[in-house]
């Protein structure tokens, strides 16, 4: 008797309802995007699975993008940005250079052209290819174009593969509008989980050795790739050889700033004396950063192609190893797994440097006091807000797994100086931070981190930055996101006032800024809008936004000169002045 076979064969479904269905299975529960006609299909997706995957409806494209990177931040697993072609396209760029500079895993799907129009220069077409061009100067790992809607899957899932493994970073996939209609028979592949690549145990053994040689060794962590169970890995080595560890530009929450052990922030403005540290350091262990221009002070902390001091470098993706600086011992090993390797090295019981780690630690504490408003008037004046005092604020009752975010400028130095944050060693990311500098990350990152993480977050901007995405409140406001938005409004572009002060002097050019009442703008938007001109005024206005059930922008009137005298910023603004 010949018994049936039956076929397990998945219905029909369109293309753009697969495409939702792969998302879903890869545990994506959020996706930024500003919709378009290209990808209907995908918005009509997004509507039948309305209760398993949210589309976030931004205001414009670089917002979303760089919610969808705050996303890649907090979860480790990539963050996703829809967008239509061309303008949309051009307009989401900036998120895909900060993710691949910062090393985020994303990635950004694109509605494109119709197959029978394309190479025609039909409407708003874009060689995607081309213009996101993966290499190491590029803005994407890898950019590709799903033309077979029953393919899909196997896109999508190479995607996030290919932005979580080795150095994470994001990658382009591009929807043809014609492709995501079609009606094909296929289901969504497994959750991609990204690999983990070990140490070598030589190269560990070599590094212990290395570390009983030396006399004045320096830990520098960062980077992407760092989980909880990574950076509590790299606190126990630290301890059991009780190094000093410093955090890469805009990593702060690598490692625990509140710990005896933790030297400071490597990055923009360093410590003068943490910088002298480095640079007499025997044994630099870099552990997870590309070791760029900006951890680096311009190359001169560790000069490439050789540096001074000896160097083990751990990072994820071989490619980047030896790249610019050729170390004496490279490990390529993820960060959770290096750290896990490391925790396990035998230390002796007596160690040389104690004394040198205790010392620059109380470097460090000591660059964190808050120092006198050199040159300026009282701060009963308005205007004349007392910046650090405002800071230590913020320390005092903002909670240990706030959000922190901001985009770039002069006014971004105050927390990176003055804050501390416990961390991923207390089991939450806490700082959201380009180290490329983009202005106008840091309010849609931090209504990114509140869509999805529900926790406080605090926001600083100044005014040139916020007004590159300050739009993004509408998107807060309509998503029910909350958070609180200190503006540094000083009337300028003050980074580029800064440098023009320092080149040219007396021509001051392109810098100043005729600003909007930014407290009734944001009163506009659905958030409340509060104006402060004196230090006191500041702790009852947060105590309230706190309390608020809405969103609050604190508009902080401050003196143009607080970026331009040396005693304001102290250490912050004289290494800028010098570099």
């Amino acid at each position: 008797m010949n018994v049936p076979v039956v076929e397990n064969t998945p219905p029909a479904v369109m293309g753009g309802h697969l495409l939702v269905q792969c998302l879903i299975a890869q545990g994506v529960t959020h996706a930024f995007g500003v919709p378009g006609e290209s990808y209907l299909a995908v918005l009509d997706g997004f509507h039948a699975h309305a209760e398993q995957i949210q589309f976030v409806t931004c205001r414009q494209e670089g917002g979303a993008a760089f919610m969808a990177d705050a996303q890649g931040r907090l979860t480790g697993r990539p963050g996703v940005c829809f967008v239509t072609r061309g303008p949309g396209a051009t307009n989401a760029s900036i998120g895909i250079h900060t993710a691949f500079q910062d090393s985020t895993p994303m990635v950004l799907f694109v509605g494109d052209v119709a197959s029978d129009t394309r190479d025609r220069e039909a409407f708003q077409e874009v060689d995607f290819g081309s213009f996101f061009g993966p290499s190491t100067k590029g803005m994407a790992k890898r950019v590709e174009r799903i033309d077979d809607a029953k393919r899909i899957p196997e896109y999508v899932a190479r995607a996030f593969a290919t932005a979580m493994n080795g150095r994470p970073g994001p990658v382009v996939l591009v929807l043809p509008e014609d492709m995501l209609t079609h009606m094909v028979q296929a289901q969504p592949l497994a959750r991609i989980e990204a690999v983990e690549a070990w140490s070598d145990p030589g190269a560990l053994r070599r590094l212990r050795e290395m570390l009983l040689q030396s006399e004045r060794p320096f830990v520098i962590a960062g980077g992407g790739g760092w989980t909880v169970q990574a950076a509590q890995a790299l606190q126990r080595f630290a301890e059991n050889w009780k190094l000093p560890v410093g955090n890469a530009f805009r990593f702060q929450d690598t490692f625990d700033n509140f710990h005896p052990q933790y030297a400071g922030d490597v990055g923009i403005g360093i410590n003068p004396k943490l910088a002298a540290h480095i640079k007499s350091s025997d044994l630099i262990i870099a552990i997870g950063p590309r070791l760029g221009e900006m951890t680096t002070s311009g190359y001169t902390l560790l000069t490439p192609p050789k540096a001074q001091q000896t160097l083990v470098h751990i990072h994820a993706s071989a490619e980047e190893l030896n790249r610019v600086f050729q170390a004496d011992l490279a490990i390529c090993a993820t960060m959770n797994a290096a750290a896990r390797s490391l925790e396990v090295l035998t230390a002796p019981n007596t160690l040389p440097w104690e004394a040198w780690t205790q010392a620059i630690h109380a470097d460090y504490e000591a660059n964190v006091r808050p120092q006198a408003l050199a040159g300026l008037p009282a701060d009963n004046e308005a205007g004349v807000v007392d910046m650090p005092e405002v800071i230590a604020v913020l320390q005092k009752h903002l909670p240990a797994d706030a959000v922190l975010t901001n985009g770039a400028g002069n006014f971004a130095s105050w927390v990176h100086r003055y804050y501390k944050h416990h961390g991923l060693v207390k089991g939450h990311k806490t700082q959201l931070a380009p180290t490329v500098g983009s202005m106008g990350y840091g309010v849609p990152a931090g209504i990114g981190a509140a869509i999805l993480t529900g926790r406080v977050v605090f926001t600083i901007a100044g005014d040139g930055d916020f007004l590159m995405n300050g739009q993004e409140l509408a998107t807060a406001v309509q998503h029910g996101a909350k958070t609180i938005i200190v503006l540094l409004n000083n009337g300028m572009f003050g980074t580029i006032r800064m440098h023009q002060e320092r080149e040219y002097p007396t021509h001051i050019s392109g810098s100043y800024l005729n600003n909007p009442d930014f407290a009734a703008l944001a009163k506009a938007y659905g958030y409340a809008g509060v104006r402060i001109t004196r230090t006191a005024e500041f702790e009852a206005v947060l105590l309230d936004a706190l309390a608020r059930d809405q969103g609050t922008l604190i508009e902080v009137m401050l003196n143009p000169e607080v970026i331009t005298t040396r005693g304001t910023l102290s250490a912050i603004t004289a290494a800028a002045l010098k570099t």
